[in-house]
């Protein structure tokens, strides 16, 4: 099976094909550049690069989220196009879970996190266990005191990974004095092809015109007008 995996979920641009347990190739992206514009022609790059048609594949996995606003809304939407046009399986990873999945060989907890600003973080929980990485902790948006709070209750080694685990290094040490902040570059980074790995082995998802991505948490405009209006009224927001 021919799987490709996309993640556009923040600053990086990553995609990847395999073919079972085989990495055919892949192109990663860490700079801040308009994933709109860039995705699709990277795709095209890459599947000219392997001598493939688009049509090869039996499977696309993307990162549904949580992450950017906008490059949630790119991958999801470029994965759901090209899984109904060509006709293929569609696979929704959490953007968490693909850098938890970076670290192998890891004893104890692994904390992929993402800064969502005013001391927030998006955060899941995870530990490989006989090889492969099962869930500890759901992903969600949490305040950094109240994830190290619950994460102070495990008797475990604990290591933070993704490129944003530095600005709350402070916080981390002060609470958690032995935990870990990883020092492997290429694990802080979404993969494409540990993304399409993940989603080979998932089940597709059934309903293809109503998958949209896992944000966690409400846009920042749409907090605001809600602030002013009855909890009944968020159907209007969702028809805007």
């Amino acid at each position: 099976m021919i799987t490709l995996g996309i993640d556009t979920a923040n600053q990086t641009l990553a995609i990847g094909v395999i073919e079972d347990d085989i990495v055919l190739g892949q192109i990663q992206i860490n700079k801040q550049k308009n994933h709109s514009v860039s995705l699709m022609p990277a795709i095209d790059q890459l599947f000219s690069a392997l001598g493939l048609a688009p049509t090869a594949i039996d499977r696309i996995a993307v990162s549904d989220g949580p992450g950017s606003y906008t490059g949630l809304r790119i991958g999801v939407t470029t994965a759901k196009t090209l899984a109904y046009t060509l006709g293929k399986e569609l696979v929704g990873i959490s953007s968490l879970q693909a850098i938890a999945a970076n670290c192998r060989n890891v004893n104890g907890l692994i904390v992929p996190l993402f800064d969502a600003r005013r001391k927030n973080v998006y955060a899941g929980v995870y530990r490989r266990q006989n090889g492969k990485l099962e869930t500890v902790l759901e992903d969600v948006h949490i305040s950094i005191e109240e994830l190290l709070k619950q994460l102070s209750q495990f008797d475990e080694p604990i290591l933070f990974v993704g490129t944003d685990t530095q600005k709350f290094t402070n916080e981390i040490k002060e609470v958690l004095h032995e935990a870990e902040i990883n020092k492997v570059l290429e694990w802080d980074l979404p993969n494409g092809c540990t993304i399409a790995t993940l989603g080979a082995n998932r089940e597709p998802v059934r309903d293809l015109t109503n998958f949209v991505p896992r944000y966690l948490k409400k846009v920042e405009a749409e907090e605001k007008w809600l602030e002013t209006h009855t909890p009944g009224d968020e159907r209007y927001v969702e028809k805007i």
